[in-house]
């Protein structure tokens, strides 16, 4: 089963934005030269970011194959992004063919798109919602209407939160990450990844100056800060670690020796 938003929606291409600059590092072509050239000037004054994007999606097959093998079978991905394949519903559901998958994002160009990334299995469903990650209410009621929200979830937020600030009158993002796993059943997942600037500050600072002269505030977080997101949850093992070193595969190993990516990892179960 697929579906997805239907309600008109206007594109606004005079802004930058986050998911279409992803989409650029990752050689994708649905972005805007708006979005290019933010991504090849934050590319000249950092470095790691298109290692950076690889390793994100590197990290989420892995973590969704994790979960799934754990007998997850059923996902919710905030801040989904451009259609990058392999996407989560395919790893998901070439674990279990009846997982059921809802994306969500507020970019109307990933809603444009939307039909590339609904193409799943004919057991399981994927599903694709236009929302705000900092409407919680909104979000989890749409995600409801195609999960089962009384049994387990694994909740993906990879490479999102650092777009999300911590002020409790802005966008609160520990907040919402607490209403979000509040609203989770006993033995779900989170799944997270965040830029940091414990490995790499020089590079991370002037890509964050870039971000927000773009008018995309961006905010780096340290080891510290980016464990309080797992706080009442059990970590899974190796815990909180560089994007390459939680449970690499081969192609991982080799990627390190490209050098540094600044982006903490974690996925956590909830007791």
């Amino acid at each position: 089963m697929t579906g997805s938003d239907t309600a008109p929606v206007r594109i606004d291409t005079s802004r930058p934005h986050p998911a279409r600059v992803y989409d650029w590092w990752l050689g994708g072509k649905d972005n805007y030269p708006v979005d290019e050239e933010l991504a090849r000037g934050i590319l000249a004054a950092d470095g790691t970011v298109l290692r950076g994007a690889r390793a994100n999606r590197r990290f989420m097959h892995r973590a969704v194959r994790t979960v799934a093998e754990a007998g997850i079978r059923q996902f919710l991905d905030i801040g989904t992004g451009i259609p990058t394949e392999p996407n989560l519903h395919q790893v998901a559901q070439g674990v279990a063919t009846e997982s059921r998958v809802v994306y969500a994002d507020n970019d109307p160009i990933v809603l444009r798109h939307a039909e590339a990334l609904l193409h799943g299995t004919a057991e399981g469903s994927t599903r694709y919602v236009h929302a705000d990650v900092r409407d919680a209410d909104t979000l989890l009621r749409r995600a409801a209407e195609s999960l089962d929200l009384g049994r387990p979830v694994a909740l993906s937020l990879v490479a999102l939160t650092h777009y999300l600030d911590d002020d409790p009158d802005g966008d609160d993002v520990y907040g919402l990450l607490e209403r979000y796993t509040a609203a989770l059943a006993p033995g779900s997942y989170l799944i997270l990844s965040q830029v940091t600037p414990d490995l790499s500050p020089e590079a991370v600072e002037r890509a964050a100056h870039l971000f927000a002269r773009g008018g995309t505030p961006f905010h780096p977080r340290s080891l510290a800060a980016f464990s309080r997101f797992f706080t009442g949850l059990e970590l899974l093992g190796p815990g909180v670690i560089p994007v390459h070193g939680w449970r690499p595969a081969a192609e991982d190993v080799a990627a390190q020796a490209e050098g540094i990516v600044p982006v903490y990892a974690g996925v956590a179960r909830k007791p």
